[in-house]
C-alpha cells in the first residue's frame, strides 16, 4: 500500500495538514496512535476549545514567546480570519470573547473535532487509529515511507510529523516526533514546561484551593526585577497557583525557578483602586461595621474563602473590634491587599504544562513550506516545533497555520 502523503499525529496540526493535502488532490493517510482523533484538542479551553485569537497579525505575533519570525509565512498562508471562515464553511459558528479569544458558539470542543473530521472525510483522507509509527524510512536523503510498530512498511514520498510535545502524555503527546527528528539529523532544543502551574512555599495555600479570582493584577519578580505583569484571571490550587495569568507568567520565571533563584508572584487583589482609594474604601466599610469584629468586616470586599488568610497575614486579631483598628494597622492591611506575595519554589511537571517549550530546531526547517532542510519530503507542524506562545488561542492558531502550510506544500 502506498500514499502520496502520510501524516503522523491526529491533533489540530495533523488534521489540518491531512485535510489540506487531500484538498490538493493528494492521496493521504493520517495515522493516530489513540483510539480517536483530537484527544488533546478535546480538553483545551476547559473543553470549550479556544481555537484562535482575533487580533491583528503584529499584535498576535507579539504574544508568541518563542521564534515568532519563523511563523510569518504560515500566518500569511492561513491566519485567524481564514480559520474562522474555514470552520464556518464546515458549519461551525464561532464567537469572539474578552481578549479576542475565539470559541465555537456551542462552547464544545467536540464540535471543533467533528468539523475537522468532516474536512478529512470531504477530502478522502484515509484514517488509521490505534496505530503507532516506529520510524520514518528514508533513502538518499528522501522520505520513502514509514514503518509501523508491527513491522509493516507503508510507502510515501512525504511524511508530515505532527505528534505534539510532552505535555498531557495521556492524550498521546509522548515525544515521538522528537525521536523521529533526531534520528534523521535534526537538533532538538531543550524541552521544558511552558505555560505551567506554579508551586508555592506557603502552606496555607491549601486553605484557599479552588478559589478563582477575576480582574486581579499579578507581578512576577526575581532579584527585585519585575519579569511579567498583567491583569486577568487566576486560580489557587492545593500546591500553588494556576489559571491564565499564572500560566503566562510561568514562561518568564520557570528558568529562574529551575536555577533556584528567589522568585515571587505578587497579587494585587484590588487593582482598580489606588492605595488611597482602597484606604477610603476600608474606612467606609469599617464605619458600616464599627461594632463588629475585624473578622466579620471584610465580606463586601473579598471572597469569603480568602478572608481568614488575609486576617492572619494582616497581624490584626480577628476578634478585635473594627473601631479599635489603628491607622497603622489599616495602612498595613492596604499594603497586603495590594501586594499579596507568594514565593515560587517550583513548577508542576512538563506533563501538566499546556505546551512544551523547545522542540525541533527551526533552523533546520524551511518556514515557507515547513519542510526539513535535511530530508526531502519530511515536514513538521504544530507543537513538535520549537515555537510556543501565551494562552488565549495563540498556540492552536500556530498548529492550524503550520499544519495548513505543511499540507499545502507536501
Amino acid at each position: 500500500m502506498s500514499f502520496d502523503v502520510i501524516v503522523i499525529g491526529g491533533g489540530p496540526a495533523g488534521m489540518m495538514a491531512a485535510g489540506t493535502a487531500g484538498s490538493m488532490g493528494k492521496k493521504v493517510l493520517l495515522i493516530e496512535k489513540n483510539n480517536k482523533l483530537g484527544k488533546k484538542l478535546y480538553i483545551t479551553g476547559k473543553g470549550r476549545c479556544n481555537i484562535t485569537n482575533f487580533t491583528p497579525k503584529e499584535e498576535f505575533i507579539a504574544h508568541i514567546t518563542k521564534n515568532p519570525k519563523f511563523l510569518y509565512s504560515s500566518f500569511n498562508n492561513f491566519f485567524n480570519t481564514d480559520l474562522m471562515d474555514f470552520f464556518a464553511d464546515l458549519g461551525l459558528k464561532t464567537k469572539i470573547e474578552r481578549g479576542g479569544r475565539v470559541f465555537p458558539v456551542s462552547d464544545k470542543s467536540s464540535d471543533v473535532i467533528k468539523s475537522l473530521e468532516k474536512y478529512l472525510m470531504n477530502n478522502d483522507v484515509t484514517i488509521r487509529l490505534n496505530t503507532k509509527v516506529k520510524s520514518i524510512k528514508t533513502k538518499d536523503g528522501e522520505v520513502e515511507g514509514v514503518e509501523l510498530e508491527g513491522g509493516d512498511v507503508i510507502s510515501s514520498s512525504s511524511a508530515v510529523v505532527t505528534t505534539g510535545g510532552l505535555s498531557y502524555p495521556l492524550t498521546g503527546s509522548t515525544g515521538d516526533g522528537y525521536k523521529f527528528a533526531k534520528i534523521l539529523g535534526h537538533e532538538i532544543t531543550d524541552l521544558k514546561p511552558s505555560l505551567v502551574p506554579l508551586i508555592v512555599k506557603e502552606d496555607y495555600i491549601k486553605e484557599i484551593q479552588g478559589l478563582s479570582l477575576k480582574n486581579v493584577t499579578i507581578k512576577a519578580s526575581c532579584d527585585g526585577k519585575v519579569l511579567f505583569e498583567d491583569t486577568g484571571e487566576m486560580l489557587f490550587t492545593h500546591y500553588g497557583l494556576s489559571g491564565p495569568l499564572i500560566l503566562s507568567a510561568s514562561f518568564f520565571i520557570s528558568e529562574k525557578v529551575f536555577n533556584k533563584k528567589k522568585t515571587y508572584i505578587i497579587i494585587d487583589l484590588k487593582p482598580g483602586l489606588t492605595n488611597d482609594e482602597l484606604n477610603r474604601r476600608l474606612l467606609k466599610d469599617f464605619d458600616l461595621n464599627k461594632n463588629k469584629y475585624f473578622k466579620n468586616s471584610l465580606d463586601n470586599l473579598l471572597p469569603q474563602k480568602i478572608i481568614p488568610i488575609i486576617i492572619n497575614l494582616s497581624g490584626i486579631p480577628g476578634e478585635k473590634e473594627v473601631n479599635q483598628i489603628s491607622r497603622e494597622e489599616r495602612k498595613n492591611l492596604v499594603a497586603l491587599l495590594k501586594n499579596m506575595s507568594f514565593e515560587i519554589i517550583g513548577t508542576r511537571p512538563i506533563s501538566e504544562a499546556i505546551v512544551t517549550s523547545g522542540g525541533v530546531n527551526i533552523k533546520g526547517i524551511n518556514p515557507k513550506t515547513m519542510e526539513s532542510k535535511l530530508v526531502r519530503g519530511l515536514f513538521f507542524a504544530g507543537e513538535v516545533l520549537d515555537v510556543d506562545a501565551f494562552t488565549g488561542g495563540y498556540n492552536l492558531q500556530i498548529a492550524f497555520s503550520t499544519g495548513y502550510t505543511a499540507g499545502l506544500k507536501c
